[in-house]
């Protein structure tokens, strides 16, 4: 298993050093972005299974937001929102209402919090082809430490829709705790 990872990691870093430009092809050879798709799944959404790669622009929105939240600059992103917004938090709790309602609330939670950092692991913007809505998906690390030195370690995923002005209006927010790794295997014992 071992020699398998090892390799796996070799192909993967000799991928990301080549000097060959990238080739990016489409999952369907010949396909148009403004296809539906019509594959026969088991299950039928209940929103939309057919997206496309959304607006980076929203995504860099997004992320300016992040920034701002953990620089405790609210006010740089209000901007940022409709004027309308719904936030569903991971603890159930759920926030509907007005721009300057939000930033009430969104700054009296940042309080709280005292230094927050974000390492962000991935984003995704896209594009629901069939409600023509756009959404950027995030996950995250969000580590705060506050005045007392207590420190919070959770694991974001978010979903953000955007509406046709590029502003945020609805937000699902889902948290994990990181998983508690125990200590190290012990070494193997020394061959004779």
């Amino acid at each position: 298993m071992k020699k398998f990872l090892v390799l796996a990691s070799v192909a993967v870093f000799a991928a990301c050093n080549s000097n060959e430009p990238a080739k990016v092809e489409s999952m369907k050879s010949g396909s148009d972005s403004t296809q539906m798709d019509t594959t026969n799944y088991p299950y039928t959404a209940d929103y939309s299974h057919n997206f496309e790669i959304g607006s980076t622009q929203n995504a860099m929105t997004l992320l300016q937001l992040y920034k701002d939240w953990d620089n405790n600059t609210l006010d740089n992103s209000k901007n940022s929102f409709a004027e309308s917004d719904t936030m569903v938090f991971s603890d159930g709790t759920m926030f509907a209402g007005s721009r300057d309602s939000f930033f009430t609330v969104a700054k009296q939670m940042r309080s709280q919090m005292g230094s927050v950092v974000d390492s962000v692991h991935a984003w995704l913007p896209l594009r629901s082809k069939d409600r023509n809505e756009d959404w950027v998906l995030i996950w995250s690390r969000e580590i705060s430490t506050d005045a007392k030195g207590k420190r919070t370690v959770k694991e974001l995923q978010e979903t953000w829709r955007f509406n046709k002005d590029g502003k945020a209006d609805l937000v699902y927010q889902y948290e994990q705790k990181p998983p508690k790794m125990g200590p190290p295997p012990p070494p193997p014992p020394a061959k004779k």
